[in-house]
């Protein structure tokens, strides 16, 4: 699916410097989006601006900041706003993910991860959701994760915070309803990126995911992309995944919970 040729939108991409940020962002610039390109790696998101101007003939700015930062995210706006630019359509995809023990896990890291994945996608989501209701259309696509359908023993906090991106999209989706606002969540599973990569280096654990449950990114940001221009309120990237997610649906939450700490305890 494309832009109207006639009217020039634009997409603000957080994480964008790589994994499934990186894909979307291509995606976006091959369906004739400007871009504005957002993540901590300076050389790696002005790279990718270039490549999109140089292939897809289109407005891409990198904006290198972290979004941890004090007062990232309403710096970040007003920066936008004093550049005169728009946002059409905002993707929340930066993340952090934390495997191990809570208990053994350090509180900041605990405390950065849930400032990432859940005030920070808040913040961008409720200071660029306003003008695009005013203007009466506008996309928001929030990448979470298939864990949000479920307690994960071992990833307790992230698991936490995809849950709250899931029902946090599908209650704006309802809210919205009319307006001619969308809010998408992409519910990926294990995906073959530098945050995976990481886990595996750290945790003998995640070395034992098999090869058959692992996704790429590309069709990942390709069925992120597809549910966003449709304005599909929850989308599941793979058919393990969509089976999966959909069966621990139907089981008592004890019988989950016990099963994933069962898992967990003999991964690690």
């Amino acid at each position: 699916m494309t832009t109207d040729k006639n009217v020039r939108q634009t997409a603000l991409i957080t994480g964008a410097s790589a994994g499934i940020g990186l894909a979307l962002a291509e995606l976006f610039a091959e369906n004739g989006f400007d871009l504005v390109l957002v993540a901590r790696r300076k050389a790696e998101l002005e790279e990718l601006a270039q490549r999109c101007r140089r292939e897809h003939r289109v407005r891409a700015e990198a904006i290198a900041v972290d979004l941890l930062a004090s007062d990232a995210p309403s710096d970040l706006v007003e920066r936008l706003e004093r550049d005169g630019v728009s946002i059409d359509v905002l993707v929340n995809n930066a993340g952090l993910m934390e495997m191990g023990r809570f208990a053994q896990i350090d509180l900041a890291s605990h405390e950065r991860l849930l400032q990432l994945n859940v005030l920070v996608l808040t913040s961008l989501t409720h200071r660029l959701l306003q003008p695009m209701v005013a203007r009466g259309r506008g996309r928001i696509l929030n990448v979470a994760s298939t864990s949000a359908f479920q307690p994960v023993p071992s990833l307790a906090a992230y698991a936490a915070s995809k849950a709250f991106v899931l029902s946090f999209s599908e209650s704006l989706s309802e809210e919205l309803r009319g307006t001619g606002v969308t809010v998408t969540a992409c519910c990926p599973g294990f995906t073959r990126t530098d945050m995976l990569d990481r886990a595996r280096d750290e945790h003998t654990a995640a070395n034992r995911i098999p090869d058959f449950m692992l996704s790429d990114v590309a069709s990942v940001a390709q069925a992120g992309y597809d549910g966003c221009m449709a304005g599909t309120p929850v989308v599941v990237p793979g058919l393990q995944n969509r089976v999966s997610a959909s069966l621990v649906q139907l089981y008592p939450r004890w019988l989950v919970r016990t099963v994933g700490g069962f898992v967990a305890r003999r991964a690690t």
